[in-house]
């Protein structure tokens, strides 16, 4: 019986291990992490947010300033530009980054700002 208890504590110690996301210090290294997993997410046929923009329609080109902060939370999502699309399909995917979930961890009180272009050019 104690073995089968150390047994499954250790294999909850190491699930919860395997869980941990990296944590990320450098402007670079954030930049760089980041772009690559909204890239990921914008990737047909199964990308969150591609899938997000398909069935809401969503067409254009929007160019964000994203500031990432809170532990890794996206706590800003600034407009620089728009091409294409219209306002309502703007704030909507505006709010779907602001919601997004990274696999990154960032220090407590510090934020980091990046700007990214979300293209919007798929075939429906």
């Amino acid at each position: 019986m104690r073995l089968i208890i150390i047994l499954m504590a250790l294999a909850l110690a190491q699930g919860s291990m395997a869980q941990k996301k990296p944590l990320l210090e450098s402007q670079k290294e954030v930049e760089k992490q980041a772009i690559k997993e909204f890239e990921t997410a914008m990737a047909a046929p199964e990308g969150s947010l591609y899938l997000f923009a398909l069935e809401n329609n969503i067409k254009g080109i929007y160019d964000f300033k994203i500031t990432l902060g809170k532990r890794g939370k996206v706590i800003s999502v600034f407009v620089i530009s728009r091409e294409g699309g219209d306002i309502s399909s703007q704030n909507m995917f505006k709010d779907a980054v602001k919601a997004f979930k990274f696999n990154f961890k960032l220090p407590k009180n510090k934020n980091y700002s990046f700007k990214h272009k979300f293209i919007f050019n798929y075939k429906t």
